[in-house]
């Protein structure tokens, strides 16, 4: 993988790749480090498809190696893309809910859903509203 990395148009594109193929099978240090190199060789520009990926991807591996608090950050500022829909929302509920804020984890899921829901919506939207009132 590393040598078709190495032959990809752009280094973003191969670094983005890289850092999948890593993720992938279970090595997320090296995945970080490739998404680093990625977000810095300038995916966004290059490919944002991709590059909204990566937030997803880079957020999770993060969230797995412990540091949640910087997966929820990044997820927080994700870049929307039809591509990846509501992605962020649902990876941001899950690293929410690893850093121990379990009821805005579940509040957020629940209004992720809501819009998609054919009815109950404004029973969901009190519900999940009331999860974090204080």
């Amino acid at each position: 993988m590393r040598d078709l990395a190495g032959s990809a148009p752009h280094p973003a594109l191969g670094a983005f790749e890289l850092g999948g193929a890593y993720d992938s099978g279970g090595r997320e240090a090296d995945a970080d480090a490739e998404y680093r190199r990625a977000t810095e060789a300038g995916l966004g520009t290059v490919d944002p498809e991709r590059a909204a990926r990566l937030v997803i991807q880079h957020a999770s591996t993060l969230r797995n190696l412990g540091r949640v608090d910087d997966a929820i950050a990044m997820l927080r500022s994700a870049p929307s893309h039809p591509s990846i829909g509501a992605a962020p929302s649902v990876f941001l509920a899950l690293a929410l809910h690893s850093a121990g804020r379990q009821d805005e984890a579940l509040r957020l899921a629940l209004e992720t859903i809501e819009p998609t829901m054919p009815r109950y919506n404004r029973s969901v939207r009190a519900y999940a509203a009331a999860l974090t009132e204080a």
